[in-house]
């Protein structure tokens, strides 16, 4: 390997797997599209397709550098800000073993099964680290902060289908929690300390992902919805609202793969609404739904774009 493929090597980034949950997060907002249309699921599965293939292509060359760049790893570990990055991983497992659930059970039981044990152990992990002896400074806090709670509550999505209710129960509550402790924290932040770098202003878009998600959760774990599942979604609605008013400040960024958080938190608020849509029958919930997912194919599209772009003129994997 020359040396510069093995610098590429040493610098490639956990957060590319943030790029898996907006991939597979599209392919759930497609699915509840297609449903909500009554068309057949061919897009779906394109996307399902490619989204496997890019998870493969993503595991295979972060574990070429985990065994050749352990202290790489190491070092991203102790990174105050990627290292929320790292339950991606197993969402990534989560997301793909709900959308393979209607296709092939069995396999899909397997990925989810795999992707709740690494959540498990990633989400500890992340908080541990958080409370130990390590000094975290408010600067170092982000809605990227989210992503290991947010894991928690994916849990639901495919764990009632397969039958284990008490453990979905159980991560719906970690998730939960631990998202109101750190919604806390992450609007002090936001208010009253120095603004975002510019890398991570995308990163406000997580903000919708855990009420929109605890919706999808919660109406599986009760079957029904109610008011809480109603403030959960409106939350959802709420907080989507208020990154809007940022919107004229993200189209003067430059690009970096902080961008694919857009992707997953407008997929989960798009399969909630198509949820609401099916459970009460508002045919206004559904055109949001469709609105939602037209502008969520519209940036994958052009992030891959732009990723393909970034990659080809070497500007990612690099050191900071």
């Amino acid at each position: 390997m020359s040396a510069a493929k093995h610098d590429r090597l040493e610098n490639f980034p956990v957060t590319f797997f943030a790029v898996m949950m907006g991939l597979l997060g599209l392919v759930l907002s497609l699915t509840a599209a297609e449903r909500a249309a009554g068309l057949a699921h061919s897009a779906s599965q394109f996307v399902l397709g490619a989204a496997i293939a890019v998870f493969a292509v993503l595991i295979f060359f972060y574990g070429l550098k985990l065994a050749r760049h352990p202290r790489a790893v190491l070092a991203e570990w102790n990174h105050p800000v990627r290292i929320a990055f790292f339950p991606t991983v197993s969402i990534s497992l989560l997301l793909l073993g709900t959308a393979l659930a209607p296709v092939v059970p069995g396999a899909a039981f397997a990925v989810w099964s795999l992707g709740v044990t690494a959540q498990a152990i990633l989400a500890l992990s992340v908080v541990g680290n958080w409370i130990g002896h390590r000094p975290f400074q408010p600067l170092h806090l982000s809605p990227a902060w989210f992503i290991p709670a947010v894991g928690n509550v994916v849990v639901p999505l495919a764990g009632v289908q397969f039958g284990a209710v008490e453990l979905s129960w159980l991560f719906f509550s970690a998730g939960l929690l631990f998202w109101i402790v750190l919604l806390t924290l992450v609007m002090n932040r936001l208010i009253f300390h120095e603004p975002l770098p510019s890398r991570l202003m995308p990163t406000l878009v997580i903000l919708i992902a855990p009420p929109a998600v605890a919706f999808i959760a919660w109406v599986r774990l009760t079957g029904e919805v109610d008011a809480f599942a109603r403030i959960l979604l409106n939350s959802g609605y709420v907080f989507a609202l208020i990154v809007l008013t940022q919107a004229p400040r993200f189209f003067r960024l430059p690009f970096a793969l902080s961008w694919w958080a857009l992707t997953f938190p407008l997929a989960a608020l798009s399969v909630a609404s198509y949820l609401f849509a099916s459970e009460t029958g508002s045919d206004a919930h559904k055109v949001v739904g469709f609105g939602l997912t037209g502008a969520l194919v519209i940036a994958v599209a052009t992030l891959v774009w732009r990723t393909a772009r970034a990659i080809r003129a070497r500007e990612i994997c690099r050191p900071e």
